[in-house]
């Protein structure tokens, strides 16, 4: 039996109760609002290089809990988190940083969210590029939204993600596993990391996130680095198969089963 998931309350990286009331109290209580600042708290690797900032900075984006995030952005400018950044004023990381920096602030506000892995298709035509983004729950349905990409002009409506303009791990997973998809077009940009492993790995990650677990990006565990070796076989694909299918349910109680295979569950040693 699986744990009870409650994605209104912090998992073990979106908690915030460490950090100053002062900085939180002027968040927004809408899911969009909240999200919206985030944008201007992070900073991508290859943009915090052109705009110089210190070389002792990027191991930032190694950091997993979003509480230390939001120290380290508070240390360099004590303002509330609402206040936007220069970039030198923003944490380096990556898309899974703005990912769960705004889960971590609805939760805040006790509002159902939780983060996604898989591909983004927005930004390079006819390519499925490794990204995080985040839903929310509202009455009836998830929302996704990009807030990486909120006040910009990618899409016109990244606070509400089209089908298809975001596939998760799973998603990817059946779409390839179908011959929907072409998989030597989803993989990591700027990188040779392209192919079915790629999404095998990122089907992964996106069951931990679903149980709460948000791993960097570049972590693996279980099976992952045979997978991306190429060196495992049906019996893997198959599993994978049931992730996918578990992960489509939306069913918290078989998320969280499932998540309890060894081959699947993220080790201890990640959450400390």
């Amino acid at each position: 039996m699986g744990t009870l998931l409650d994605y209104a309350t912090p998992g073990p990286f979106t908690r915030l109760d460490s950090v100053s009331p002062a900085a939180l109290e002027p968040i927004a209580t809408t899911p969009v609002e909240i999200c919206f600042p985030v944008h201007d708290l992070v900073i991508q690797p290859g943009d915090a290089t052109a705009a110089d900032l210190p070389p002792e900075r990027f191991d930032e984006n190694q950091t997993r809990p979003a509480s230390v995030l939001v120290q380290r952005l508070l240390a360099l400018n004590p303002a509330p988190l609402t206040t936007p950044r220069e970039p030198l004023e923003r944490v380096i990381g990556t898309c899974r940083h703005f990912a769960v920096l705004s889960c971590a602030l609805l939760r805040h506000r006790g509002i159902p969210a939780r983060v996604r892995c898989g591909f983004a298709t927005y930004f390079q035509p006819g390519q499925g590029l490794d990204h995080w983004i985040t839903e929310y729950r509202d009455d009836s349905r998830w929302i996704r939204v990009d807030s990486e990409i909120l006040g910009q002009s990618v899409l016109e409506h990244p606070h509400d993600l089209r089908p298809g303009e975001f596939l998760t791990g799973g998603e990817a997973w059946i779409a390839f596993r179908r011959g929907e998809i072409d998989d030597s077009t989803f993989g990591v940009h700027g990188t040779e990391n392209w192919g079915a492993a790629e999404i095998r790995g990122n089907a992964v990650k996106d069951l931990a996130a679903l149980n709460k677990v948000e791993s960097l990006p570049w972590d693996e565990w279980g099976r992952m680095t045979e997978a991306y070796d190429g060196k495992t076989g049906p019996d893997y694909d198959e599993l994978l198969d049931e992730l996918a299918e578990v992960c489509a349910s939306d069913d918290p109680a078989a998320v969280s089963a499932l998540y309890a295979h060894k081959d699947l569950r993220a080790p201890d040693s990640l959450l400390t």
